[in-house]
Protein backbone atom coordinates (compact mmCIF):
# COMPACT_ATOMS: atom_id res chain seq x y z
CA UNK A 1 0.00 0.00 0.00
CA UNK A 2 1.31 3.44 -0.44
CA UNK A 3 0.69 4.95 2.86
CA UNK A 4 0.84 9.05 3.89
CA UNK A 5 1.98 9.56 7.63
CA UNK A 6 1.11 13.08 8.52
CA UNK A 7 3.78 14.50 11.13
CA UNK A 8 7.50 12.63 11.97
CA UNK A 9 7.73 12.81 15.90
CA UNK A 10 8.64 9.17 17.30
CA UNK A 11 4.99 8.12 16.60
CA UNK A 12 5.17 8.72 12.85
CA UNK A 13 8.62 7.73 12.28
CA UNK A 14 8.40 4.27 14.34
CA UNK A 15 5.31 3.54 12.49
CA UNK A 16 7.20 4.33 9.26
CA UNK A 17 9.84 2.18 9.60
CA UNK A 18 7.37 -0.64 10.81
CA UNK A 19 5.55 -0.31 7.88
CA UNK A 20 8.52 -0.09 5.67
CA UNK A 21 10.02 -3.12 6.64
CA UNK A 22 6.53 -4.86 5.19
CA UNK A 23 7.39 -3.21 1.88
CA UNK A 24 4.80 -0.56 2.08
CA UNK A 25 5.64 2.43 0.61
CA UNK A 26 5.46 5.04 2.68
CA UNK A 27 5.84 8.84 2.93
CA UNK A 28 6.03 10.70 6.23
CA UNK A 29 4.82 14.64 6.25
CA UNK A 30 6.33 16.92 8.46
CA UNK A 31 6.08 20.57 8.54
CA UNK A 32 9.55 21.57 10.88
CA UNK A 33 12.78 21.05 8.90
CA UNK A 34 13.76 17.83 10.72
CA UNK A 35 11.69 14.81 12.00
CA UNK A 36 11.44 14.35 15.89
CA UNK A 37 8.46 16.76 17.71
CA UNK A 38 8.60 16.70 21.29
CA UNK A 39 12.02 14.51 21.08
CA UNK A 40 13.78 17.07 19.76
CA UNK A 41 17.77 17.73 21.22
CA UNK A 42 19.86 20.82 20.29
CA UNK A 43 23.44 22.00 20.77
CA UNK A 44 24.95 24.89 22.27
CA UNK A 45 29.16 24.84 21.60
CA UNK A 46 30.19 21.44 23.32
CA UNK A 47 26.58 21.53 25.63
CA UNK A 48 23.90 18.95 23.85
CA UNK A 49 19.80 19.58 25.38
CA UNK A 50 16.50 18.36 24.81
CA UNK A 51 14.15 20.56 23.81
CA UNK A 52 11.29 18.99 25.83
CA UNK A 53 12.50 18.03 29.30
CA UNK A 54 13.86 15.32 29.95
CA UNK A 55 13.05 12.22 28.66
CA UNK A 56 14.79 8.73 29.18
CA UNK A 57 15.17 4.96 27.40
CA UNK A 58 12.50 2.95 29.56
CA UNK A 59 9.77 0.94 28.95
CA UNK A 60 7.96 -2.36 31.27
CA UNK A 61 7.52 -3.65 27.55
CA UNK A 62 10.94 -5.48 26.66
CA UNK A 63 9.95 -5.30 23.15
CA UNK A 64 9.37 -1.61 23.21
CA UNK A 65 12.68 -1.24 25.23
CA UNK A 66 14.71 -3.02 23.29
CA UNK A 67 13.53 -1.49 19.94
CA UNK A 68 14.43 1.74 21.29
CA UNK A 69 17.53 0.93 22.37
CA UNK A 70 18.60 -0.74 18.93
CA UNK A 71 17.62 2.65 17.69
CA UNK A 72 20.49 4.37 19.64
CA UNK A 73 23.38 1.92 19.41
CA UNK A 74 22.49 -0.86 22.00
CA UNK A 75 24.84 -0.42 24.83
CA UNK A 76 27.78 0.89 23.39
CA UNK A 77 25.37 3.75 22.34
CA UNK A 78 23.45 4.51 25.72
CA UNK A 79 24.32 5.30 29.08
CA UNK A 80 22.77 3.00 31.95
CA UNK A 81 21.48 4.64 35.09
CA UNK A 82 19.20 3.98 38.60
CA UNK A 83 17.25 6.40 39.00
CA UNK A 84 17.78 8.26 42.11
CA UNK A 85 15.09 11.30 42.24
CA UNK A 86 14.20 13.22 45.27
CA UNK A 87 11.47 16.19 46.05
CA UNK A 88 13.27 19.76 47.10
CA UNK A 89 10.64 19.80 50.40
CA UNK A 90 11.82 23.30 51.66
CA UNK A 91 15.11 23.15 52.69
CA UNK A 92 15.13 18.88 52.64
CA UNK A 93 15.86 16.12 50.20
CA UNK A 94 13.09 13.88 50.73
CA UNK A 95 13.06 10.67 48.42
CA UNK A 96 10.50 9.97 45.90
CA UNK A 97 7.49 9.10 45.69
CA UNK A 98 6.92 11.26 48.77
CA UNK A 99 4.88 8.79 50.94
CA UNK A 100 7.83 6.45 51.17
CA UNK A 101 10.14 10.21 51.74
CA UNK A 102 7.84 10.84 54.82
CA UNK A 103 10.21 10.24 57.51
CA UNK A 104 12.32 12.64 56.16
CA UNK A 105 9.69 15.55 57.27
CA UNK A 106 9.58 17.71 60.09
CA UNK A 107 7.58 15.54 62.78
CA UNK A 108 4.45 17.79 62.10
CA UNK A 109 4.23 17.14 59.13
CA UNK A 110 5.03 13.36 59.48
CA UNK A 111 1.83 13.49 62.32
CA UNK A 112 0.01 15.63 59.53
CA UNK A 113 0.80 12.94 57.01
CA UNK A 114 0.29 10.05 58.91
CA UNK A 115 -3.25 10.98 60.26
CA UNK A 116 -4.42 11.76 56.88
CA UNK A 117 -3.91 8.77 54.88
CA UNK A 118 -4.95 6.67 57.60
CA UNK A 119 -8.26 8.26 57.91
CA UNK A 120 -8.37 7.89 53.79
CA UNK A 121 -7.05 4.35 53.98
CA UNK A 122 -10.55 3.94 56.48
CA UNK A 123 -12.69 5.49 54.48
CA UNK A 124 -11.78 3.45 51.20
CA UNK A 125 -12.19 0.72 53.17
CA UNK A 126 -15.40 1.63 54.09
CA UNK A 127 -16.49 2.17 50.21
CA UNK A 128 -16.40 5.49 49.85
CA UNK A 129 -16.32 5.66 45.81
CA UNK A 130 -13.68 6.94 44.34
CA UNK A 131 -14.27 11.35 43.27
CA UNK A 132 -14.72 12.30 39.80
CA UNK A 133 -12.21 15.39 40.27
CA UNK A 134 -8.19 15.23 40.47
CA UNK A 135 -8.60 17.94 44.18
CA UNK A 136 -10.80 15.22 45.95
CA UNK A 137 -9.02 11.93 44.31
CA UNK A 138 -5.53 13.21 46.14
CA UNK A 139 -7.64 13.75 49.31
CA UNK A 140 -9.44 10.59 49.16
CA UNK A 141 -6.11 8.49 47.85
CA UNK A 142 -3.62 10.23 49.94
CA UNK A 143 -5.28 12.02 52.81
CA UNK A 144 -5.06 15.77 53.78
CA UNK A 145 -1.27 15.79 55.10
CA UNK A 146 -0.09 14.38 51.87
CA UNK A 147 -2.02 16.85 50.12
CA UNK A 148 -1.16 19.64 51.67
CA UNK A 149 2.44 19.20 51.96
CA UNK A 150 3.25 18.02 48.33
CA UNK A 151 0.30 16.72 46.22
CA UNK A 152 -1.71 19.88 45.83
CA UNK A 153 1.22 22.61 45.40
CA UNK A 154 3.12 20.71 43.37
CA UNK A 155 0.63 19.91 41.12
CA UNK A 156 -1.13 23.20 40.64
CA UNK A 157 2.46 24.04 39.41
CA UNK A 158 2.39 21.64 37.14
CA UNK A 159 -1.28 21.99 35.52
CA UNK A 160 -1.81 25.98 36.32
CA UNK A 161 -5.24 25.35 37.73
CA UNK A 162 -7.97 24.62 40.52
CA UNK A 163 -7.63 20.84 40.51
CA UNK A 164 -11.03 20.61 41.14
CA UNK A 165 -11.82 21.26 37.48
CA UNK A 166 -9.62 18.56 36.54
CA UNK A 167 -10.78 14.97 35.85
CA UNK A 168 -9.34 12.09 38.24
CA UNK A 169 -9.89 9.86 35.40
CA UNK A 170 -5.92 10.44 34.07
CA UNK A 171 -4.55 9.45 37.51
CA UNK A 172 -6.73 7.13 38.83
CA UNK A 173 -5.27 3.37 37.83
CA UNK A 174 -2.32 5.39 36.75
CA UNK A 175 -0.29 6.08 39.92
CA UNK A 176 -0.17 2.95 41.68
CA UNK A 177 -1.12 2.61 46.16
CA UNK A 178 1.60 2.88 48.66
CA UNK A 179 1.36 0.12 50.85
CA UNK A 180 0.14 1.64 54.65
CA UNK A 181 2.74 -0.53 56.22
CA UNK A 182 5.66 1.09 54.07
CA UNK A 183 4.10 4.60 55.01
CA UNK A 184 4.53 3.36 58.57
CA UNK A 185 7.94 1.80 57.95
CA UNK A 186 9.10 5.30 56.58
CA UNK A 187 7.45 7.43 59.18
CA UNK A 188 9.80 5.41 61.93
CA UNK A 189 12.67 5.88 59.86
CA UNK A 190 12.97 2.48 57.59
CA UNK A 191 13.59 3.20 54.46
CA UNK A 192 11.07 1.42 51.65
CA UNK A 193 11.67 1.27 48.13
CA UNK A 194 8.22 2.63 46.99
CA UNK A 195 7.39 2.93 43.49
CA UNK A 196 9.72 1.11 41.58
CA UNK A 197 8.80 2.35 38.40
CA UNK A 198 11.77 3.54 35.91
CA UNK A 199 13.98 2.39 38.81
CA UNK A 200 16.71 1.58 35.93
CA UNK A 201 16.70 3.50 32.68
CA UNK A 202 18.62 3.97 29.51
CA UNK A 203 20.31 7.24 27.67
CA UNK A 204 21.47 8.33 24.36
CA UNK A 205 25.48 8.69 24.92
CA UNK A 206 25.62 11.10 21.80
CA UNK A 207 23.46 13.28 20.22
CA UNK A 208 20.31 13.86 23.11
CA UNK A 209 17.41 11.88 23.06
CA UNK A 210 16.64 13.03 19.20
CA UNK A 211 19.05 9.81 18.92
CA UNK A 212 16.09 7.57 18.65
CA UNK A 213 14.47 9.62 16.04
CA UNK A 214 17.17 9.71 13.98
CA UNK A 215 17.89 6.17 14.66
CA UNK A 216 14.64 5.31 13.52
CA UNK A 217 14.82 7.29 10.53
CA UNK A 218 18.21 6.04 9.41
CA UNK A 219 17.87 3.24 7.26
CA UNK A 220 14.27 3.41 7.69
CA UNK A 221 13.15 2.45 4.09
CA UNK A 222 10.79 5.27 3.84
CA UNK A 223 10.44 8.93 2.47
CA UNK A 224 10.47 11.65 5.13
CA UNK A 225 9.86 15.20 3.38
CA UNK A 226 10.57 17.62 6.00
CA UNK A 227 9.51 21.69 5.64
CA UNK A 228 6.05 20.44 4.78
CA UNK A 229 2.93 21.35 5.89
CA UNK A 230 -0.10 19.89 5.01
CA UNK A 231 -2.70 21.64 3.59
CA UNK A 232 -5.63 19.44 2.70
CA UNK A 233 -6.49 15.67 3.24
CA UNK A 234 -9.89 14.42 1.58
CA UNK A 235 -11.10 10.85 1.11
CA UNK A 236 -12.09 9.95 -1.96
CA UNK A 237 -14.11 6.42 -2.43
CA UNK A 238 -11.85 3.79 -1.06
CA UNK A 239 -8.60 5.72 -1.17
CA UNK A 240 -7.45 9.38 0.33
CA UNK A 241 -5.77 12.79 -0.81
CA UNK A 242 -3.07 14.56 0.46
CA UNK A 243 -2.58 18.06 -0.74
CA UNK A 244 -3.85 16.30 -3.97
CA UNK A 245 -1.43 13.07 -4.11
CA UNK A 246 -3.14 9.81 -3.70
CA UNK A 247 -2.55 7.54 -1.12
CA UNK A 248 -4.01 4.17 -0.22
CA UNK A 249 -3.78 5.17 3.74
CA UNK A 250 -3.55 8.13 5.87
CA UNK A 251 -2.84 7.58 9.69
CA UNK A 252 -2.21 10.91 11.17
CA UNK A 253 -0.07 11.77 14.22
CA UNK A 254 -0.02 15.73 14.35
CA UNK A 255 -1.61 17.39 17.12
CA UNK A 256 -5.23 17.63 16.21
CA UNK A 257 -6.10 21.00 16.58
CA UNK A 258 -3.19 21.76 14.15
CA UNK A 259 -4.45 19.42 11.79
CA UNK A 260 -8.12 19.89 12.10
CA UNK A 261 -8.34 22.85 9.27
CA UNK A 262 -7.08 20.40 6.77
CA UNK A 263 -9.25 17.73 6.71
CA UNK A 264 -12.48 17.66 4.79
CA UNK A 265 -15.68 15.95 5.69
CA UNK A 266 -15.37 16.13 9.81
CA UNK A 267 -18.74 17.14 11.13
CA UNK A 268 -18.90 20.65 12.90
CA UNK A 269 -19.40 19.30 16.76
CA UNK A 270 -16.19 17.44 16.07
CA UNK A 271 -14.35 19.74 15.30
CA UNK A 272 -15.80 21.95 17.75
CA UNK A 273 -14.58 19.19 20.31
CA UNK A 274 -10.98 19.19 18.70
CA UNK A 275 -10.90 22.66 19.22
CA UNK A 276 -11.54 22.84 22.77
CA UNK A 277 -8.74 19.84 23.35
CA UNK A 278 -6.47 22.43 24.81
CA UNK A 279 -3.11 21.79 25.59
CA UNK A 280 -0.55 22.84 28.48
CA UNK A 281 2.63 24.08 27.15
CA UNK A 282 6.10 23.45 28.33
CA UNK A 283 9.21 26.08 28.55
CA UNK A 284 12.46 23.57 28.77
CA UNK A 285 15.05 26.54 29.78
CA UNK A 286 18.72 24.91 29.58
CA UNK A 287 21.75 26.11 31.89
CA UNK A 288 25.06 25.14 31.79
CA UNK A 289 27.28 25.46 34.63
CA UNK A 290 31.47 25.42 35.20
CA UNK A 291 31.59 23.34 38.19
CA UNK A 292 34.49 22.90 40.73
CA UNK A 293 32.93 19.55 42.07
CA UNK A 294 30.98 16.70 40.18
CA UNK A 295 26.91 17.27 40.39
CA UNK A 296 25.00 15.38 42.99
CA UNK A 297 24.03 11.77 41.79
CA UNK A 298 20.73 12.57 41.01
CA UNK A 299 18.48 12.20 37.80
CA UNK A 300 15.68 14.80 38.62
CA UNK A 301 13.76 16.64 40.88
CA UNK A 302 10.44 18.15 42.09
CA UNK A 303 9.81 21.56 43.68
CA UNK A 304 6.44 21.69 44.44
CA UNK A 305 6.94 25.13 46.18
CA UNK A 306 5.83 28.48 44.83
CA UNK A 307 9.02 30.21 46.68
CA UNK A 308 11.21 27.95 44.65
CA UNK A 309 10.15 29.62 41.52
CA UNK A 310 7.82 28.32 38.75
CA UNK A 311 9.91 25.35 37.78
CA UNK A 312 8.46 22.40 39.05
CA UNK A 313 10.99 19.43 37.30
CA UNK A 314 14.79 19.92 37.44
CA UNK A 315 17.05 16.97 35.10
CA UNK A 316 20.28 16.91 36.43
CA UNK A 317 20.66 16.26 32.28
CA UNK A 318 24.80 15.83 32.28
CA UNK A 319 24.63 12.55 34.64
CA UNK A 320 22.40 11.36 31.97
CA UNK A 321 25.51 11.39 29.47
CA UNK A 322 29.06 12.30 30.08
CA UNK A 323 28.72 14.24 26.69
CA UNK A 324 26.23 16.31 27.31
CA UNK A 325 28.32 18.25 28.95
CA UNK A 326 31.95 19.91 28.20
CA UNK A 327 34.54 18.79 30.53
CA UNK A 328 34.49 20.57 33.95
CA UNK A 329 31.13 21.48 33.59
CA UNK A 330 27.64 20.10 34.06
CA UNK A 331 23.70 20.86 32.77
CA UNK A 332 19.86 21.25 33.89
CA UNK A 333 16.68 21.31 32.43
CA UNK A 334 14.44 23.36 34.02
CA UNK A 335 11.17 22.80 33.09
CA UNK A 336 8.08 25.35 33.51
CA UNK A 337 4.29 24.74 32.33
CA UNK A 338 1.84 26.91 31.24
CA UNK A 339 -0.95 27.71 29.44
CA UNK A 340 0.50 30.22 26.33
CA UNK A 341 0.53 33.10 28.13
CA UNK A 342 4.16 33.15 29.06
CA UNK A 343 6.64 34.85 27.05
CA UNK A 344 10.21 34.09 28.69
CA UNK A 345 12.62 36.99 28.35
CA UNK A 346 16.01 37.57 29.64
CA UNK A 347 15.02 39.17 33.22
CA UNK A 348 12.33 36.21 33.53
CA UNK A 349 15.54 33.87 32.87
CA UNK A 350 17.82 35.32 35.16
CA UNK A 351 14.53 34.91 38.01
CA UNK A 352 14.21 31.57 37.37
CA UNK A 353 18.01 30.75 37.57
CA UNK A 354 18.22 32.94 40.90
CA UNK A 355 15.25 30.79 42.48
CA UNK A 356 17.04 28.00 41.82
CA UNK A 357 19.89 29.19 43.71
CA UNK A 358 17.91 30.15 46.57
CA UNK A 359 16.03 26.58 46.32
CA UNK A 360 19.99 25.11 46.70
CA UNK A 361 19.70 23.20 43.10
CA UNK A 362 22.50 25.09 41.74
CA UNK A 363 25.07 28.01 42.11
CA UNK A 364 23.96 30.94 40.15
CA UNK A 365 28.29 32.39 39.93
CA UNK A 366 29.01 28.94 37.90
CA UNK A 367 26.00 29.12 35.36
CA UNK A 368 27.76 29.93 32.21
CA UNK A 369 25.18 29.55 29.38
CA UNK A 370 20.83 30.36 29.96
CA UNK A 371 18.98 28.92 26.63
CA UNK A 372 14.86 27.78 26.60
CA UNK A 373 13.10 26.35 24.47
CA UNK A 374 9.05 26.75 24.55
CA UNK A 375 6.53 23.85 23.27
CA UNK A 376 3.11 24.36 22.82
CA UNK A 377 1.99 21.02 22.57
CA UNK A 378 3.28 19.41 26.40
CA UNK A 379 0.97 18.28 28.56
CA UNK A 380 -2.88 16.81 28.03
CA UNK A 381 -4.96 19.24 29.84
CA UNK A 382 -7.24 16.83 31.83
CA UNK A 383 -10.43 18.33 32.61
CA UNK A 384 -14.01 17.20 33.44
CA UNK A 385 -15.24 17.44 30.01
CA UNK A 386 -11.89 15.99 28.30
CA UNK A 387 -12.79 12.10 28.66
CA UNK A 388 -16.43 12.64 26.85
CA UNK A 389 -15.03 15.12 24.45
CA UNK A 390 -11.91 13.21 23.21
CA UNK A 391 -14.08 9.91 23.06
CA UNK A 392 -16.15 11.92 20.53
CA UNK A 393 -12.96 12.86 18.53
CA UNK A 394 -12.17 9.67 18.55
CA UNK A 395 -15.32 7.72 17.99
CA UNK A 396 -15.45 9.60 14.48
CA UNK A 397 -11.87 8.92 13.37
CA UNK A 398 -12.10 5.33 14.15
CA UNK A 399 -15.11 4.99 11.80
CA UNK A 400 -13.97 7.46 9.55
CA UNK A 401 -11.00 4.94 7.60
CA UNK A 402 -8.49 7.32 9.07
CA UNK A 403 -6.32 6.67 11.78
CA UNK A 404 -4.66 8.84 14.23
CA UNK A 405 -2.85 8.23 17.10
CA UNK A 406 0.13 9.80 19.31
CA UNK A 407 0.46 11.59 22.60
CA UNK A 408 -1.83 14.47 20.80
CA UNK A 409 -3.04 12.94 17.65
CA UNK A 410 -5.16 10.57 20.25
CA UNK A 411 -4.51 12.71 23.44
CA UNK A 412 -3.54 10.05 24.90
CA UNK A 413 -1.04 10.59 28.07
CA UNK A 414 1.55 8.62 26.42
CA UNK A 415 5.43 8.75 27.44
CA UNK A 416 8.02 8.39 24.17
CA UNK A 417 8.20 4.22 25.08
CA UNK A 418 4.48 4.15 25.00
CA UNK A 419 4.00 5.85 22.08
CA UNK A 420 6.50 3.02 20.15
CA UNK A 421 3.99 0.83 22.05
CA UNK A 422 0.93 2.03 20.13
CA UNK A 423 2.87 2.31 17.14
CA UNK A 424 3.56 -1.76 17.17
CA UNK A 425 -0.38 -2.18 17.90
CA UNK A 426 -1.45 0.49 14.94
CA UNK A 427 0.96 -1.56 12.41
CA UNK A 428 -0.47 -4.98 12.90
CA UNK A 429 -3.97 -2.87 12.80
CA UNK A 430 -2.54 -1.95 9.34
CA UNK A 431 -1.25 -5.63 8.39
CA UNK A 432 -4.88 -6.84 9.29
CA UNK A 433 -6.40 -4.15 7.03
CA UNK A 434 -3.92 -4.65 4.10
CA UNK A 435 -4.57 -8.78 4.22
CA UNK A 436 -8.00 -8.47 3.79
CA UNK A 437 -7.93 -5.68 1.33
CA UNK A 438 -10.30 -3.43 3.22
CA UNK A 439 -10.47 -0.93 6.00
CA UNK A 440 -11.13 -2.51 9.04
CA UNK A 441 -11.97 -0.28 12.82
CA UNK A 442 -8.89 0.04 14.97
CA UNK A 443 -8.80 -2.15 17.85
CA UNK A 444 -7.11 0.42 20.51
CA UNK A 445 -7.30 0.00 24.00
Amino acid sequence: MKIAILGGGISGTALARMLAADGHQVQVLEQAERAGGLCKSRRYGEFTFDEAGGHILFSKDQKVLDWQLARCGGEAGTVKTVRNTRIRWHDRWVPYPFENGVGHLTKDAIVDCLKGYIEAHVQRRLGVPCPTNFRDWILWRMGDGFARHFMVPYNEKIWKCDLATMSSGWVAGRVPEAPIEDILRSAIGIDTAGYTHQSVFWFPREGGFETLVRGTVQGGGFALRCGHSVRNVRRTGDHFAVDGEAFDLVVNTVPLPLIEPAFEGIPEAVRADIRALKPIALINLMIGVKLDEPLPDLSWIYLPFAEQGPTNRVTYFSNYSPNNAPAGHGSFLAEVTHRGELRPDREWLQNVVAALDRAGILRRDQVVLTEWCNNDFAYIDQNLEFSSRVGRVRAWFDQSGYITFGRFGRYEYHNSDQCVGRAMEVHQHIRAIAASGGPARPTFR
